[in-house]
This record gives structure tokens, sequence and C-alpha cells, in this order.
């Protein structure tokens, strides 16, 4: 059985119930006060009736009375009534079998009437009982030994009774329609708030932080619209500042490493020269040129780095797409930084797989992925082409120690080292993050795994690309 869900159908059904509840019980409640108003009255008119009889035609009566009085007497009731005097009973009214042993056991040990309701041949009947009093020798009055039993139909009190029952649950049946109307109004009163209230966080997930309710009335939903928009007007104070902030930020480094692009062209040229001239120099002056020559190079990668990376945030990265044969792409990459196959690298790059790509940027993708191996990794670094369905995948593998499982799902974010002991290093940490940025211009991805021999970075590009910036 499938469960209701939602609050509107929940608020339908608790509406509906409690309606119809309410209903029933109002219904039950009346039917069963004129049940009883009904049989009482019934019950009273009877009892009285047989009653005043008795008391006007019982007085005659000697005790013990003969068959003839008792016949009479009986007779002269008028009545559906029986007298009864020990054995004798009167040859008119109900059989005595009709009445119960406790009845007849209770009169004869009360002088007040007594009645009794049964159900004979699912027929009701209302038998009541009443001793014939005399006056004692003391003047008190007590029982003559003449008992008189009447015998009342209550078939028409019960037709009016199931009438009764019948016309009871047809208001309560009634009543389902408009319970179910006045379930639709409440729920929909107390469902417009709260769509209204979804719809606007829906918005405010979205990154609408402007968005606001207006607050009517001074209910519980209310309140919470009221703090709802508190809470959007903090929080779009907020992340205006984080925005601020980080565009502060990001121009800082993008006006730092366009600065710095100048002073390190120059020093570039002089350590280029101090390199060559290494070999004159004393030996700690040497030492020294190459170390000053090493944090040169050092400096200006990281330079370019973040000025690409500055690049990415400002959504100035250009994509300029021409079709390449990935193969010759890939391996002139390799050539120019001097990774030749042999027991340190080996490839496979079949020719012919042809893709629209930016050469500059895939350049960097694959220097960025085989640099990355051969720095942190071990021979031999593997780099595999393979071209299938609407993609063609770059598979670059290494034999080293692999990814570290803490670092693995934070190795394309900025300032990632595999080593996080070593504070310097040979990179800048932006390698991977800016070889990630290049591939999701082209509308392609990297993802990077642990073989448990190595680790493993498949590059994947789309054949075609569109053009575009970022």
């Amino acid at each position: 059985m499938r469960l209701v869900s939602g609050l509107r159908p929940r608020l339908i059904l608790a509406f509906a119930a409690m309606t119809i509840i309410g209903a029933a019980a109002a219904a039950g409640a009346s039917y069963v006060s004129a049940r009883n108003a009904i049989l009482e009255a019934v019950q009273d008119a009877a009892m009285n009736q047989l009653k005043d009889r008795v008391s006007a035609y019982g007085r005659p009566l000697s005790t013990p009375p003969t068959q003839e009085q008792l016949n009479d007497f009986a007779g002269s009731l008028r009545l559906n009534a029986v007298a009864v005097y020990r054995n004798l009973r009167s040859v008119s009214g109900p059989d005595l079998t009709t009445f119960s042993p406790e009845l007849r056991e209770s009169v004869a040990n009360n002088i007040r009437i007594q009645f009794q309701r049964v159900d004979r041949d699912t027929k009701p009947e209302l038998l009541v009982g009443l001793p014939v009093l005399v006056r004692q020798a003391d003047g008190s009055m007590g029982a003559s030994g003449v008992e008189v039993y009447s015998l009342t139909s209550l078939v028409q009190q019960q037709q009016a009774i199931d009438e009764l029952a019948k016309s009871a649950w047809q208001m309560a049946a009634l009543a389902l329609p408009l319970a179910a109307a006045l379930a639709l109004l409440a729920a929909r009163q107390v469902l417009r708030p709260v769509r209204a209230l979804n719809t606007a966080a829906a918005q405010l997930g979205e990154g609408r932080l402007d968005v606001r309710l207006p607050a009517k009335g001074s209910d519980e939903l209310a309140e919470l619209v009221t703090t709802f928009n508190n809470t959007a007007a903090e929080l779009e104070r907020t992340v205006g500042e984080l925005r601020a902030m980080e565009a502060d930020a990001r121009r800082f480094v993008a006006d730092v490493s366009h600065e710095l692009r100048t002073p390190l062209a120059a020093m570039n040229a002089v350590t280029d020269v101090l390199d060559e001239d290494a070999e004159a120099l004393p030996p700690d002056t040497a030492v020294a040129a190459r170390l000053v020559s090493g944090e040169t190079r050092r400096l200006t990668r990281l330079v370019q780095d973040l000025v690409e990376i500055s690049r990415f945030d400002a959504g100035r990265a250009e994509l300029v797409l021409d079709e390449w044969d990935l193969a010759t792409a890939i391996r002139d990459s390799l050539d120019a930084r001097g990774w030749r196959d042999g027991e340190n690298l080996v490839t496979d790059l079949p020719e012919g797989v042809l893709a629209r790509v930016d050469r500059r940027r895939l350049d960097l993708i694959v220097a960025n992925l085989v640099g990355n191996a051969f720095r942190h990794g071990a021979a031999p670094v593997e780099v595999r082409l393979r071209a299938g369905g609407d993609d063609v995948t770059l598979e670059v593998q290494d034999h080293g120690p692999g990814i570290d499982p803490e670092i693995l799902p934070h190795v394309f974010d900025r300032f990632t080292k595999a080593d996080t002991a070593r504070a310097r290093s040979e990179g800048s940490g932006l390698g991977l993050a800016i070889a990630l940025e290049n591939a999701r211009l082209h509308g392609g991805d990297i993802t990077a795994a642990d073989t448990g021999h190595g680790a493993r970075f498949v590059l994947r590009l789309p054949h075609r690309a569109e053009g575009g910036t970022r």
C-alpha cells in the first residue's frame, strides 16, 4: 500500500478526518439521546398506565383471590396483562414464561414496580411487573401476593429509532463533502505561504540573494516569513562582503603578478648570464649564482601560473580552437621539454586522432600532467592516447608511491602539494588546478586515481569543442 506523502494530502486527510469524526460523534450522541428519550417515554407511559389501572381496579380484590376474581381483575385492566397469585393466574394475558425468572423474583421481593426490556424473535418488548398492595394491620402498605405483569411491544418505537439512526448517519455522510471542502480551503490557506516560502528558498539557493517575501498577519507563518527575510538579508550582506573581498584578493594577485613580470624578465636575463659564466666564478660564488638562477626560474613559473589563474577567475581565459592531430600536438609538447621515449617515458600515441583544441592550452595540460608524474611519481611514466565515441582520452600514469587517500579529493585544489611536509618544492601547487581549468574550458575534464602502483590522471576532451572565454 502506498503511503500518502506531501503536506497537502496530509492536511486534507487530517481536516477531513476531524470533521467526519466530529459529525459522527454528534450524530451518535443525538441518536443515543433520542433513543433513550423514546424508550423512557414509552416505558414511563406503560408503567404509569399499569399503576393507575391496578390502583383503580385492584382494591375490590380480596386476599386470597379466587380464579374468577383474578380473571375479572385482569380483564378490567384492559391491557395485555396477566394477574398471578401463587399458583393461580388469569386466563387472559400473555404466558408467564414470557416474563423472565429474574423479573418475577424482583417483583416478588419488592413493593415497587419493576420493568425489563428484552428482544424476543428480534422484536423488542417491554415487560412490567407490579405487586398489588393492601393495607396491613399496622396501617402500612404491604404486598398482597397478587402480581400483575404486562407486556408492551416496542416494535413501532424501534422502527422510529432505526429511522432516526438512518437519518443521523445520512447527515454524517453529508458532512463528508463539506469536510473535504473545508479541508481544501484550510490546506490552501496554510500551504499558500509555505509554497511561497519554498519558492523563495529555491531562488535563494540559485543565487538570488535579493529575494524577499511580504509578511502578512501576526501568526507563526508570518513570523517564519519575517525570519526568512532577515536571514536572506544577512546572507546577502555577508555574501556581498565575501565577494568584494574575493574580488579584491584576485585583483591584488593579478596586479602583483603583472607587476612582477617585468623585473623577473630582467632577472632571468641576468641569471642566464650567470649560468653561462658559472664555471669561471669562484666555487662559493658559482653555487650562489646557480641558487639564485633556480629560485628566479621558480618564481617566474609561479608568477606565470598566478597570471593564468587570475585570467580564469576574471573570466578572461580565451579559447582559440583549431583542428589538430592530437598525437602530433602531444609529442611536440613532450619533445619541447626534452621528454622522449625510453626507459623513463613510454608513449602510445596513435596517429589520426583529430580534435578541435587550443594548442597552447593543450600544451599546458600535457606539461603539467607529465611533469607532475616525473616530479612526484617514478619511472616509467606512461602516456596513452585513446579515441572512443564522442570523446578522446589521454592517460598519464606513473609507477611512484601514488596519491595519499587524504590528498586525493583535493589533488586539483590550488596550492595542494603531494608532500605537505616540504614547505618548498619545485612545483607551485597550481599546475593541476590550471590543467583542470583548461580541460573544462574545452568542455572536458580530468580525473585522478591511485592505482596501488602509482598515480593515474585521465584527460577527457570532446572531439568538437565550442570556442569561447571563461
